[in-house]
């Protein structure tokens, strides 16, 4: 009877045995799977996808045997994250859950130097520096909307100029030019909440038209002191119904930061300041902090009149509320 019963056991785990190797086969059949992983191969999970969706993109890569398998493997998993990866061909389920739970690797940067006081086309001269065309740049541009909520009531941004905040980037890489434009944005709303708009606030003045203000103030301004009192200028001449008369307004309707010819002061352009009253449509270049901060808080003078000092080394500015004495100082100190 211990004999017989002993028999039966083994021919038991035998059956069990062979009832597991034909699952195992059942399932290789149905799934696949059991491949040494291969070549390297480079696959991109977009944010949001789902479990089965990011099978199927494992699946076509050959990651992979099946999409349906992963789903099963893939259920409960602590988190698969975006990005892209450079896994292998057959990988197989494990490693490709791991890869997906860690996170893509970090990109190589390369730094970008935007300084300030440029117009959009301008920094897309700069990209081709971390292998980014001025032309995606510039579509990526096109595409961006300025922060929500900065635009006041009825306020609308024909374009994306002085959003686009100058600073030192990490340009990851391969670049895209919307990845760049996102980090501007960002870079303009943190900064943009460190202005106090108290005073510009009781002047009517909105954030948009700050930014209008302080795009000049950068083009003008090379010394710092400088900055209020251009901006109290600025502030003087809107409510005084005068126009501005900046040059660099007319200079971005020309295409070119180059000094103006007599020709350019009759240009046909809104942003011709010499003729037309207000501020500018848009602003014409990206401010700093510095200027942002000027435009919102100036200096408490008369002035009207302002004129770069010839030959000063700082580029320092004379300042009047008298035309008669702005004048005589251009004819004392010609350029």
């Amino acid at each position: 009877m211990l004999i017989r019963r002993g028999v039966g056991v083994l021919v038991l785990l035998g059956v069990l045995a062979l009832l597991v190797l034909g699952l195992r086969e059942a399932e290789h059949r149905v799934f696949g799977g059991g491949s040494s992983p291969g070549a390297e191969v480079t696959v991109t999970i977009p944010r949001g996808a789902s479990i089965g969706e990011i099978g199927t993109i494992l699946a076509k890569a050959k990651v992979v045997d099946s999409a349906s398998r992963f789903e099963l493997e893939a259920f409960g998993s602590s988190g698969l994250q975006p990005g892209t990866y450079v896994l292998r061909v057959h990988d197989g389920y494990d490693r490709a859950i791991t890869a997906l739970e860690a996170g893509p690797p970090p990109r190589p940067t390369k730094k970008l130097v935007i300084p300030e006081g440029l117009a959009a086309r301008d920094i897309a001269q700069l990209t081709p520096k971390v292998g980014l065309s001025g032309a995606d740049y510039e579509a990526a541009v096109k595409r961006a909307k300025p922060p929500e909520g900065f635009l006041q009531g009825s306020e609308k941004a024909a374009t994306m100029e002085g959003f686009l905040f100058p600073a030192t980037y990490d340009v990851q890489q391969p670049p895209t030019g919307d990845e760049l434009v996102g980090q501007q944005l960002e870079a303009f709303t943190n900064n943009f909440d460190q202005v106090d708009m108290t005073k510009a606030k009781k002047k009517n003045l909105t954030p948009y038209d700050v930014l209008k203000v302080a795009s000049m103030i950068e083009r003008e301004a090379v010394y710092p002191p400088d900055r209020r009192k251009i901006a109290a200028v600025i502030y003087n001449r809107l409510k005084a119904k005068m126009p501005l008369g900046i040059d660099a307004t007319i200079q971005y309707a020309v295409g070119s930061w180059e000094p103006l010819k007599a020709s350019d002061l009759d240009i046909d352009s809104p942003f011709n300041s010499r003729k037309v009253r207000g501020l500018p449509p848009t602003p014409i270049a990206a401010p700093g902090l510095a200027s942002l901060q000027a435009a919102a808080d100036p200096a408490n003078v008369d002035y009207l009149y302002y004129v770069a000092i010839p030959g000063d080394p700082q580029h320092k500015h004379f300042f009047t509320k008298s035309f008669d004495e702005f004048l005589q100082f251009q004819k004392d100190h010609p350029a």
